[in-house]
């Protein structure tokens, strides 16, 4: 939010013509936007569309290499020598660079730390880095090496967090007693609760107001007890809500599902990834599946919420409330078995849904660019599945000590001998054949490190 606000000032105050804005926000939950090669990628894009003449360096080295000098290992190394290109242009305009919650870049951190810090203290004029990031050690020993920075502390800076909270709280409050027609004493008690208990946190007073927007006029005096002040204790309360409804397991399943997997999934997606209740049917046309997990995710409102169909945390927090102080609740039976039954899930829904030529397209030789998906999509629901079966497999059985349960096995023996192929097909169709042959080199490593030499000579055949 601190960050949204300097760039909509950046934007209001400045020449927009004299001035580049490049921006990234960092989502630990999101690993295509987890990484430093994701954040220096976005931050490349977003100035090359703001000022298009420095598009000659990108095209210099994507000539030379092509798609893959954005994807392939050395990645990083091609896109690192373009930002170096572009800030040593003498036609590049005033720049700013702002990164949000460096502290969720949870892949090679360290080399987009080493490159701000670079890059900041080059004495180059023109260009300017704004980052945010909670305190974490290595970030901040990282930019104590930098020779020209400014450091602000929102711990050291109460009072102005404290005031910014107040005025978000006035803003929330008045919008809630426009929408519910609060009576004056009802609005004051609203205002007053807040900012009691709030303790100064935006996302607190943020998930209140969607509760109290919920609720009649008339109970949200009473309801407003119920908040206790605190982020942690109000997830505490929310959880406590949802285990206390009808959908109990479903929403619990729903919130292990969507905090194990590595990127966040669309409605189709998890349809796939969790038990349906009786009288709930993928061929049900009156109730559809995606509109009955619409309601279930605004049961789980507090943590999630759904964006264009594609299940998102509400913060980081959220996640992190879920995995850590709940985790007994959510992952009653730990975190490596919620992995196993995404595996075991993904492997029936590809084992329902590829097939040869699934696209049914007419031309073999025909471009992936001319590719066009069809409606609906035989891939939707199997799309997840197709690109990270493996990578749950893996992480299943984090311990080297660990053996693999023989139906695991199996499972992997059949789809190879089976599926393999279509497998193959349907990363093409979807564009990402990379993660087919990370994928690969996963389940090789797995098999041999536990000597399960079979599997692996399977795997170095395929």
């Amino acid at each position: 939010m601190l960050l949204c606000g300097i760039i909509d000032e950046l934007r209001n105050s400045i020449d927009n013509t004299a001035l580049n804005l490049s921006f990234f926000f960092c989502q630990a939950t999101d690993e295509r936007i987890n990484n430093a090669i994701s954040v220096l990628r976005g931050l490349i894009f977003m100035l090359a569309c703001e000022q298009p003449s420095v598009i000659r360096h990108i095209r210099r080295r994507y000539d030379q290499t092509g798609k893959q000098l954005f994807e392939d290992a050395n990645a990083w190394q091609a896109l690192s020598g373009i930002l170096s290109d572009i800030l040593q242009d003498s036609t590049l305009k005033e720049t700013y660079f702002i990164i949000d919650a460096l502290d969720e870049c949870t892949g090679d951190l360290s080399l987009l730390l080493d490159l701000i810090v670079e890059a900041s203290s080059s004495g180059n004029a023109r260009v300017k880095w704004i980052v945010s990031s909670r305190n974490w050690p290595i970030i901040e020993d990282y930019f104590g090496g930098a020779t020209q920075k400014t450091s602000l502390s929102l711990e050291l800076n109460a009072t102005s967090i404290s005031e910014a909270v107040a005025i978000y709280i006035q803003f929330k409050v008045q919008q809630l007693a426009e929408k519910k027609r609060y009576k004056p004493a009802v609005r004051d008690i609203v205002a007053s609760h807040l900012m009691l208990n709030s303790q100064d946190t935006f996302l607190w007073v943020a998930l209140v107001y969607e509760e109290l927007a919920k609720a009649r006029p008339w109970n949200t005096p009473k309801l407003l007890t119920s908040f206790p002040p605190g982020l942690d204790s109000l997830y505490r309360r929310m959880l406590q809500q949802i285990r206390d409804s009808e959908d109990a397991e479903l929403c619990n399943k729903i919130l292990s599902v969507a905090s194990t997997v590595y990127r966040p999934i669309t409605l189709n997606e998890l349809v796939a990834l969790v038990d349906m209740p009786d009288g709930i049917s993928t061929d049900d046309d009156d109730f559809p599946p995606d509109d009955f997990l619409s309601e279930i995710i605004r049961l789980c409102g507090s943590f999630l919420t759904l964006r264009e169909n594609i299940v998102f945390f509400v913060h980081q927090s959220a996640k992190d409330f879920l995995t850590t102080k709940a985790l007994d609740e959510v992952f009653p039976e730990g975190i490596p078995a919620e992995h196993h039954e995404i595996f075991s899930r993904s492997i029936d829904v590809m084992s329902r849904s590829l097939r040869r030529n699934v696209y049914g397209i007419t031309f073999p030789g025909v471009q992936i660019d001319q590719v066009t998906h069809p409606s609906p999509d035989p891939l939707a629901a199997a799309h997840y599945s197709c690109l990270y079966w493996a990578h749950h497999l893996q992480d299943g059985y984090c311990s080297e000590s660990a053996d693999i349960e023989p139906h695991h096995l199996q499972s992997v023996d059949t789809f190879l001998q089976q599926k393999y192929l279509h497998w193959i097909e349907a990363l093409c169709l979807i564009r990402n054949v990379p993660r087919g042959i990370e994928a690969m080199l996963k389940l090789e490593g797995l098999f041999k490190v536990r000597g399960h030499l079979e599997l692996e000579l399977s795997i170095s055949s395929h």
